[in-house]
């Protein structure tokens, strides 16, 4: 596959706005002394800005082309030809006295599963700044009983502060995208804002449970946790949580004490 057949499969925009540019890296806040880690640079509109304000910053970017063309024009930026969803994000180490922060404009097939690798890697970054499409962006940021709130809303604010910094218009890409983009920062908590005790477990609760937003709880955990219907009833009714009720209503603290109880049996 070529350089530009990737990029298309990706679903790959470039930014070629500069004020949205600097708008973005305002958002991350770098400092001098901290260790940026930049997802998919593509043809550089974050990368010049950032390789003004800090003294290391390393550039993932999974297209030869692109990684070559970079080195040529930003030779004290490391770049790095790595797929940015399977980079191992915990071997980053905090330089003294700065952070671990992440940003990027991820392609929007893969923005998700990108996000949720860095989410993962909580322990070793500070801070992510990532451009996604809209509906990604709001969902990662959406509270408990509104549309937008789902297993990704979950997940993500286990760990880390989200916020909707910036929104995108299609015009500021090349090519332009069909739909609108946003920014989100997360900040990184220093540990679960609730205690899972086994994260995989916790994980697979809360996706069964939003798997048929339509079913009650009851019913989508007996579909999606090959539960008994009587078990799944039971199960809700022991920790304080009615059977009839939908996975958008439930918080943090209440996914947490369900997955508790199943991990009991």
């Amino acid at each position: 596959m070529t350089g530009r057949a990737r990029r298309r499969a990706l679903g790959q925009h470039f930014l070629r706005d500069p004020g949205v540019a600097r708008a973005i890296v305002d958002a991350l806040a770098p400092r001098r002394d901290d260790l940026v880690v930049e997802i998919g640079p593509g043809e550089g509109a974050l990368t010049v800005e950032l390789a003004r304000r800090v003294d290391r910053l390393v550039a993932l970017e999974v297209d030869p082309l692109l990684a070559a063309s970079l080195r040529r024009r930003l030779p004290a930026v490391d770049v790095v030809e790595a797929d940015a969803q399977r980079w191992d994000y915990g071997t980053l180490r905090r330089p003294p006295g700065g952070r671990v922060l992440v940003i990027g404009n991820l392609p929007y097939s893969v923005g998700t599963a990108i996000l949720m690798t860095l989410v993962d890697a909580r322990e070793a970054i500070d801070q992510v700044v990532v451009m996604l499409q809209r509906e990604v962006a709001e969902r990662v940021a959406a509270a408990p009983g509104s549309r937008s709130y789902g297993s990704l809303s979950v997940l993500v604010r286990l760990g880390w502060d989200v916020h909707v910094v910036l929104r995108v218009a299609p015009g500021s890409f090349r090519p332009p995208p069909k739909v609108e983009s946003a920014v989100i920062r997360l900040a990184a908590l220093a540990g679960p804002r609730v205690a899972i005790g086994d994260p995989h477990r916790f994980r697979t609760v809360v996706r069964a449970a939003f798997a048929q937003r339509r079913k009650t709880l009851a019913n989508a955990l007996t579909a999606g946790l090959a539960l008994p219907a009587g078990r799944a009833r039971a199960v809700l009714e022991s920790v304080g949580i009615e059977p009839r009720r939908r996975a958008e209503t439930l918080d943090l603290e209440e996914f947490a004490r369900l997955t508790a109880r199943l991990g009991e049996d």
